[in-house]
């Protein structure tokens, strides 16, 4: 995959940030995001985006919030209006990411994140752009090796932030040779990867089941969108405990979140086959879901 990390522009609830807006994100912790791809102005699945910030903030911050901000301050970055609004973003109002107000260079390829902070109890957003992530073309160019580390989330059902410990984990796999890290706890039992969702390919009488690990994680887009789609491929699933145990007992495994899918061809010292077919199909599903207008 190719990436960078440099952070092309910032925006808090519409305006450019300034080093006071940027006070409280840098220093507290307590938020939430979701991080998806954009290409040519459209991103996939982008309802399960702006459910997913709208559970999280009702549930950390007691609001909701409205997917239709969100859609708004996503469009508006990407224009490059360099002033900002001079007035609330509204998705379609005179000064809002639809009006005449926007100018400058547009962005129609990116890596985007929402941030959700709640510093004078309502709702803030912010709105990071970067260059898009691209996964290498051929499956096996892209195939990862992971290191399984013994960590879960605290609440792995939010995508929230302060995420020192999978992040120190990733570099420590790295450092050690791999190209990810695996999150497990007691018994080796696996949840997830350290900025993705596993899954297993499981041999059966009828042919080929995957597997998606039932230990606290966070549901990715990327997973939802794929996994809802797998039985009409088919490829049935299910949810159940997978500990490092039971990796000889699987044929094969993968993994997702927004850059894509990708192969696994070895957890700790268990090497994996990649079944280049199945993982065709399975990468084939992700591609052929539709990309939502913003």
């Amino acid at each position: 995959m190719t990436s960078s990390a440099l952070v092309q522009r910032i925006e808090i609830d519409g305006r450019p940030a300034t080093a006071e807006s940027l006070r409280w994100p840098a220093l507290v912790n307590t938020g939430h995001f979701t991080a998806m791809q954009v290409r040519g102005g459209k991103m996939r699945g982008i309802d399960r985006h702006l459910a997913r910030l709208d559970a999280a903030t009702r549930e950390l911050f007691g609001h909701e919030l409205d997917g239709e901000r969100v859609r708004a301050l996503i469009r508006h970055i990407l224009r490059g209006d360099p002033e900002g609004p001079k007035g609330p973003v509204s998705p379609d109002g005179p000064d809002g990411p639809d009006g005449p107000n926007g100018s400058g260079d547009v962005i129609d390829d990116a890596s985007v994140r929402v941030h959700v902070h709640a510093p004078g109890g309502e709702p803030s957003l912010m709105v990071t752009v970067r260059p898009p992530t691209v996964l290498a073309a051929a499956l096996a160019d892209r195939a990862q090796s992971l290191m399984s580390v013994p960590y879960q989330r605290p609440f792995a059902h939010i995508k929230h932030l302060g995420g020192f410990a999978q992040a120190r984990y990733g570099e420590l796999a790295r450092r050690a040779g791999f190209d990810d890290a695996l999150l497990t706890g007691p018994g080796g039992e696996i949840s997830e990867g350290a900025v993705t969702n596993i899954a297993f390919y499981e041999s059966t009488r009828d042919g080929t089941r995957i597997v998606w690990p039932d230990a606290p994680h966070l549901a990715g887009v990327t997973m939802q969108l794929i996994e809802a789609r797998l039985p009409a491929a088919g490829l049935p699933t299910r949810h159940a405990p997978v500990t490092l145990a039971d990796l000889p007992s699987y044929t094969g495994a993968f993994v997702t979140n927004a850059w894509g899918v990708s192969p696994v061809r070895r957890i700790d010292s268990v090497a994996f086959e990649i079944d280049e077919k199945l993982m065709a199909t399975v990468a084939g599903i992700y591609e052929e879901v539709p990309w939502d207008t913003i």
